[in-house]
């Protein structure tokens, strides 16, 4: 299968939000609970005030890097929603947004400090009513790719035994359109963490061509024992760095394909990504790939907000293009090393012809991943 010319319009549906973050002042070196303990006053920089979620993120990155995109999501008729959508409209892209009367716009304060991995305080507002109905299928019809992004933080779509999730990618299918899924991590204490995940995945992973989750998002869904291992193994420290490529990534990997996906791309945080293929797949030249890429050295580490969904973005962005796997692989680990130069997501991503240039000329890389 190749695109047609003039035909690659990506639309990007899904978890939108209005990120609050606090400029961290911190060496970098503190352990993370000496940094946040209960009682201390810990003094910040100015906030930054950004827009968030996959939809932003994911979106906007493409937007940014050169795709045409068109945002879908529901923001409710309030102050953070009408900073949101101002600040898209900013943006130039292209988006349908509805601001519903009564709903609440969700927000999330994101805390980042300098030399770890951030965290979010969430509340998830309307994204908790956005469904099918909310998705306009009339503009979908006329795109290339359909990425949704963060059902596990919506509501209509994990309850029922994911039902809204499948119908819809089984809707943008029978349009004919690739599709790609990425998740965000489940709060063990919300309603999400009581749904079974894996049967929800099995559901929808065979209308999925790209599955782009995290590792540990997936580890928690597919293998609890495993993902529990990591956490104790880790001892409260970041987990990628202690995970086996053999025995912990590829494993999982192989488990996403068997229930339906086409392509698994998995985030492995600051060791790096991981892409593996089903052996027949629609793409030339992209049947039975199975590649690690290294993450490369940030210029500087800012915050890590949004560096996962901007890869993403990159990923897709050079699949339509028509770029080799590896390829495609490698411009979405340099664009996350990019985003985590800035605060927000967008404003420190680089053009691929910057990023191939920096990664001829040597652009160190990170060996973290064990065999």
């Amino acid at each position: 299968m190749k695109y047609q010319e003039g035909k690659k319009k990506v639309i990007v549906a899904g978890h939108i939000s209005l990120d609050i973050t606090p400029v961290f002042n911190n060496s970098g070196d503190q352990k993370f609970s000496a940094l946040l303990r209960p009682g201390k006053l810990l003094r910040v920089g100015k906030a930054q005030i950004s827009t968030g979620g996959a939809v932003s993120n994911t979106g906007l990155g493409l937007h940014a890097l050169g795709a045409d995109v068109l945002l879908m999501a529901k923001v409710g008729n309030d102050d953070f929603g009408l900073i949101l959508k101002e600040k898209i409209r900013q943006s130039g892209c292209e988006s349908s947004i509805p601001a519903v009367e009564g709903e609440s716009t969700s927000y999330t304060v994101v805390i980042a400090p300098k030399g770890f991995d951030r965290f979010f305080i969430h509340d998830p507002g309307c994204n908790d009513t956005f469904c099918c109905m909310d998705v306009d299928f009339e503009q979908v019809s006329g795109a290339s790719h359909f990425h949704f992004g963060y059902p596990t933080l919506m509501r209509r779509f994990y309850e029922n035994n994911g039902e809204e999730l499948v119908s819809l990618f089984r809707k943008i299918k029978e349009l004919s359109l690739t599709t790609s899924l990425d998740l965000t991590a489940v709060d063990p204490d919300s309603e999400a963490a009581g749904c079974d995940w894996e049967r929800i995945l099995a559901s929808v992973l065979p209308y999925v061509d790209f599955f782009v989750p995290s590792i540990e998002e997936l580890g928690y869904m597919l293998d609890k024992k495993l993902y529990d291992k990591w956490q104790e193994r880790a001892g409260g420290e970041d987990v990628t760095s202690i995970l086996s490529l053999s025995e912990d990534v590829e494993i999982l990997a192989d488990r996403a394909l068997n229930l339906g996906a086409k392509t698994v791309l998995l985030k492995c945080g600051a060791a790096g990504m991981y892409l593996k293929t089903a052996p027949e797949h629609f793409l030339e030249g992209w049947g039975s790939i199975a590649c690690f890429q290294n993450s490369f050295v940030p210029d500087r580490i800012l915050s890590a907000t949004g560096a996962g969904d901007t890869s993403i973005a990159a990923f897709i962005k050079a699949m339509l293009d028509g770029s080799r796997p590896e390829e495609c692989l490698e411009l979405a680990a340099a664009t996350g090393a990019s985003c985590v130069t800035a605060y927000d997501a967008i404003s420190g991503l680089l053009p691929f012809e910057a990023l191939r240039e920096k990664i001829e000329n040597g652009w160190e890389q990170q060996n973290i991943i064990h065999p």
